[in-house]
């Protein structure tokens, strides 16, 4: 079968609608598919035959479902709203206000868009274009991070902007960018401040910032399993081969609707997780599980890993890794491992595998070789800040991988070190 025609729909925000989930995986189901993916960037994607693809997309249009083809011009937006209430606590930023701002951006955004609480490091802050990140001190503020598309180069606004008005502002600077793309569009020389006197911003409600943001420390909370919070439970679901089984997902959004569960979203590790399950509806959640033979307890140096969406070539470099990693038994808590095949592309990572061929010929690449490039204080939210070993051939890139997670521990344990010593100087001093 040709699965050449790739149909991706976008979940805004993470927040998935069973119901609108259900319908669209009967599409799926209806043209032979028997399984779907999840996305970095918190999509859905499965892949139709040629002979299919009619079929499927007078489906989609029937349900009135937006998708892309084979595409990416709407980059979905991304955002926190999946921790919200399981891994973020004393936040002003809660459920209804997340809704809100999703149903204030009334277009379709061309850019990548993140929004994130600040008080978090399960889902990334900075893999977007314009990323709003909460002010933690200033309730109903945002701090404003541009990185411009196809570079590296992230500008922090200065001055924070209200609630109401990140829908407004997000439109005002994606045309921007996208009009001068010469200056904003893949140039390594974009300027932040040539794009921030060209943002006329007297119809928005903004102050300065008393300070640059500081960005929290990195910390993936473990996103598997019935876990309790409150009164409640969430289930965080992985799946070793990034395939969800689309008859198990059918009855998660029949489970959904019956025991009215608080919320099913997409997660940007390519999981799901159903947050709000009732104590009396556990046992229907462990019964689904059993059915499916669905793990919930996979190893922590593999769920650290993100690698690009839709490339069997990085899902196949991830799993040997893993494989290596687990063999040795190489500790790697708090160590988020990117994997890049794509150019340009962006990768969440603390550090990242970046693949690159030795031989270009027009699109195409050969004998490929491995760069492995460390994150500022290993923190996957900072840009690139070294390379710890570059033009690895495959048979000595597991090695130099390990060797990178021991460069991340050594440099933990050194700041370790440096803070008690200011500690005791501090004490001494006093």
């Amino acid at each position: 079968m040709d699965t050449s025609n790739t149909i991706k729909v976008n979940f805004k925000g993470g927040i998935i609608q069973p119901k609108e989930l259900y319908n669209i995986l009967q599409v799926a189901s209806k043209v032979g598919l028997l399984y779907v993916r999840f996305g970095l960037r918190q999509q859905l994607f499965f892949d139709v035959a040629d002979e299919e693809l009619d079929n499927a997309a007078i489906e989609l249009e029937k349900l009135g479902i937006n998708y892309e083809r084979d595409d990416d011009k709407f980059p979905n937006i991304v955002s926190s709203f999946p921790a919200e209430d399981i891994f973020i606590i004393n936040t002003w930023l809660n459920e209804n206000l997340y809704k809100e701002i999703f149903e204030s951006f009334n277009f379709t955004p061309r850019l990548k868009i993140n929004i994130s609480d600040a008080n978090q490091s399960f889902t990334p802050l900075l893999t977007g274009n314009i990323n709003w990140v909460t002010a933690p001190d200033e309730q109903d503020f945002w701090h404003l991070f541009i990185r411009f598309p196809k570079t590296n180069i992230v500008y922090e606004w200065t001055n924070i902007v209200h609630t109401k008005d990140l829908a407004g502002m997000s439109l005002l600077i994606e045309e921007t960018i996208l009009q001068d793309t010469r200056r904003f569009y893949d140039n390594n020389e974009a300027s932040g401040d040539e794009l921030f006197e060209k943002i006329n911003t007297d119809n928005f409600n903004i102050k300065p910032a008393t300070a640059p943001l500081a960005l929290p420390p990195y910390k993936l909370p473990y996103y598997e399993g019935i876990n309790r919070y409150n009164d409640k439970y969430w289930l965080g679901i992985y799946r070793r081969d990034e395939l969800f089984s689309i008859a198990f997902l059918k009855e998660v959004c029949m489970l959904c609707i019956e025991t009215e569960c608080g919320a099913l979203c997409s997660t940007p590790w390519k999981t799901i997780i159903i947050k709000g399950i009732l104590e009396k509806n556990r046992k229907d959640w462990n019964y689904l599980l059993d059915k499916y033979q669905i793990n919930v307890r996979h190893a922590a140096n593999e769920l650290n890993f993100q690698v690009d969406d839709n490339s069997l070539q990085a899902l196949k470099l991830k799993h040997h890794l893993v494989k290596y990693l687990n063999d040795d038994d190489t500790r790697s808590f708090g160590v988020c491992i990117g994997i890049k095949t794509r150019r340009k592309s962006e990768v969440f990572s603390s550090i990242l595998v970046r693949r690159k061929p030795l031989i270009r010929i027009g699109k195409w690449g050969f004998f490929h070789l491995y760069d492995i490039l460390c994150a500022k204080d290993y923190n996957p939210n900072e840009r690139t800040d070294f390379i710890f070993s570059k033009d690895n051939p495959k048979f000595v890139l597991a090695e130099q991988l390990r060797r990178s997670i021991l460069s991340f521990y050594n440099y933990r344990l050194k700041k370790a070190i440096e803070g008690e010593t200011e500690e005791t100087k501090a004490m001494i001093t006093d």
